[in-house]
């Protein structure tokens, strides 16, 4: 429970709290269209087209989470010289991200997942992509244009966000995490499973459930905080991090930190959609943790945030308003 000045002041931080993300990012893109019959040349579905919309993928959401509670929100990544990475870069800007540290390169295209939507349900998927690791000029621009950036931002915490499309390589892992811990500036990780194993000294490390059964090759029998409890023993051994935090779908969150844990139930919501909360958890925890220095703040209002956004359709950002609403009305204690 926080009081109402405290509240007050964490978001009203979040302006003056500078982030930088690294990471894969994609652009979305929805083909909306109707159903009306089956193709005379093939036993498949006509889509007849009716509108097109682009969003902002991977780690791209993420940074579009952390504009939306108000953080100044900085990118790193690596893109094509391409007509995709045109249009998630003006998208990016129209919501003040800033993309001026995003590599462009001749070598690679810009991840597009199309996907085609007819009788509001998925049809089908196209994926154009790149995902083998970025090249040593790749990952050189990628590390001159991150340094730069600290040294000149001072950034409050730095998360690296892995989508398994290849930007986020052995080398550029350690190299970040290493300076970050030089530099004092914590780090926060959504990891996927080919480099699990590769984020060690980070602080906040940030799997779900079957990432940590996939990356441990560990069986968790129960969901409770004996077995929770366990994992981070187990993470820790091989990753020396700092905060476990775990996303454990609909039984809610656990984050264990030097003697203190905590498994945090999820609040009942109607869900409609995961897709995309797992980009809003790794944010809004990242934020708060950033700005109060309370791993059991930002594990209670990341939980919250995360049961918010399932209740939308599709990828969305958390909504700063309905956050504050419902975070006042769940942890704030009413004499100030």
């Amino acid at each position: 429970m926080m009081d109402i000045n405290h509240f007050n002041q964490l978001f009203e931080g979040f302006a003056t709290t500078k982030i930088g993300v690294v990471g894969d990012i994609m652009l979305d893109t929805y083909w909306w269209g109707s159903v009306d019959r089956i193709s005379p040349e093939a036993p498949v579905p006509i889509v007849s087209l009716q509108r097109k919309e682009t969003r902002v993928g991977g780690a791209a959401n993420v940074a579009l989470n952390l504009r939306a509670l108000g953080a100044p929100t900085t990118l790193f990544a690596v893109v094509g010289m391409d007509a995709e990475a045109k249009e998630l870069n003006a998208l990016l800007k129209a919501e003040g991200i800033n993309t001026q540290y995003i590599h462009s390169s001749a070598s690679r295209a810009t991840t597009n997942k199309v996907r085609i939507m007819g009788r509001n349900q998925q049809m089908m998927r196209l994926d154009h992509e790149n995902t083998h690791d970025i090249n040593d000029a790749e990952s050189k621009a990628l590390l001159d244009n991150f340094y730069a950036y600290v040294e000149k931002e001072q950034p409050a915490l730095i998360i690296l966000e892995d989508y398994n499309k290849g930007v986020l390589t052995p080398h550029i892992i350690q190299a970040i995490i290493a300076y970050c811990n030089q530099k004092g500036i914590p780090t926060a990780v959504d990891p996927k499973q080919k480099n699990f194993l590769a984020y060690q000294n980070c602080t906040i490390f940030k799997p779900n459930l079957k990432e940590v059964k996939e990356g441990l090759k560990m069986e968790i029998p129960t969901v409770d905080l004996a077995h929770m409890q366990q994992v981070h023993e187990a993470l820790q051994a091989a990753l020396h991090h700092t905060i476990s935090f775990i996303t454990l779908s609909e039984h809610g969150v656990f984050y264990a930190q030097e003697n203190k844990e905590a498994f945090i139930p999820t609040h009942i919501r109607n869900i409609a959609d995961v897709s995309g909360a797992g980009d809003t958890v790794i944010a809004v925890a990242s934020l708060v943790y950033a700005y109060s220095k309370d791993m059991a703040l930002a594990a209670e209002i990341a939980n919250i945030a995360g049961g918010l956004v399932c209740e939308l359709v599709g990828t969305a950002p958390i909504d700063k308003t309905l956050l504050a609403n419902e975070v006042k009305k769940l942890l704030v204690t009413s004499h100030s």
